[in-house]
């Protein structure tokens, strides 16, 4: 099956990641269906696009929008799934929702798409752990270089789990600054991250 201008996906695993292993037991960490932080959001390519150029593949793993694989409610109160379904095993995919593809074992960000890792906040009187709108270059789509300090216009960073990293996307667009590293900078990586 070939989509003329989307990606063909199917997810890695379920469509929601809401249970974690806790021993030998499971514990389900939420059972709302809208939540989009429980929302699956890894797939792997079926197949490419027949109209355009692209550099993913089939078979490449990727990291999609949290609508994709999401179910929600109508006015009505009856559910519903996204746009993208077309079977449980199958969904098309625009390709402005592909946000990180792993080719060669490696994540790397489609134009228009910078991640940034967070770092600490140094300021002792501040109850942010992170320091706002500043961050390291993790995946780049090649106008800034990795393990670059930056900043970025507030809300314009969208929270993701990769690899039992956080991260931020950012629009390469929203990245207003580079900054010279001081030496006391530290990547910010909670627990709660690391655990999934």
């Amino acid at each position: 099956m070939k989509s003329v201008y989307n990606f063909v996906v199917a997810p890695v695993g379920k469509r929601y990641n809401n249970v974690k292993k806790v021993g030998d037991k499971e514990l389900i960490l939420n059972t709302e269906i809208f939540n989009h932080q429980y929302v699956n959001r890894t797939a792997k390519v079926i197949s490419t696009p027949i109209i355009g150029n692209t550099d993913i593949k089939p078979g490449n793993e990727i990291i999609v929008h949290h609508n994709v694989f999401r179910r929600w409610h109508n006015v009505k109160g009856i559910e519903k799934n996204s746009k993208s379904y077309f079977n449980e095993n199958t969904y098309i995919v625009y390709p402005d929702q592909i946000f990180l593809y792993k080719q060669n074992n490696e994540w790397l960000s489609p134009k228009g798409f910078c991640w940034v890792k967070p770092i600490k906040n140094q300021n002792k009187y501040s109850v942010s752990e992170t320091q706002e709108n500043v961050g390291i270059i993790k995946y780049t789509d090649g106008t800034f270089n990795k393990k670059e300090l930056v900043g970025f216009t507030p809300i314009s960073d969208y929270e993701f789990v990769i690899d039992g990293e956080l991260l931020y996307r950012v629009y390469t667009k929203f990245i207003t600054i580079k900054y010279e590293y001081q030496g006391n900078e530290k990547a910010y990586n909670p627990s709660w991250a690391q655990s999934s």
